[in-house]
């Protein structure tokens, strides 16, 4: 199983880079996770998808589709993409260290 080292911390990872176990992640690892996807910097705006993308995964069992998102998180879709051009959902997901939301490619 592959690993990442975030924050000084050894976590086990999927073969695509999202943790295997979400409960290792810690916010200090967001920035370097984020950088590691192309977003040099975590404002307030990223900080409120992650936490929402955590806070759904941990009652519903699996991140929010990028529809849900921009419905439900404050965050409009137009939005999202500015924030992770390379595909809100998903990326916002590994950077919340949490698994791959259903349906995404």
């Amino acid at each position: 199983m592959p690993t990442a080292t975030y924050a000084g911390k050894n976590v086990a990872v999927n073969d695509e880079g999202f943790f295997e176990n979400p409960d290792e992640w810690t916010e200090e690892m967001a920035p370097e996770i984020a950088r590691a996807s192309g977003i040099d910097e975590l404002t307030e705006q990223h900080w409120r998808v992650l936490k929402f993308m955590r806070t759904e995964y941990a009652e519903k069992g699996t991140g929010p589709t990028v529809r849900v998102l921009g419905k439900t998180s404050g965050v409009s879709v137009k939005e999202l993409y500015e924030l992770f051009p390379k595909g809100p959902a998903k990326t916002a997901a590994k950077i919340a260290g949490i698994p791959k939301p259903r349906g995404c490619i």
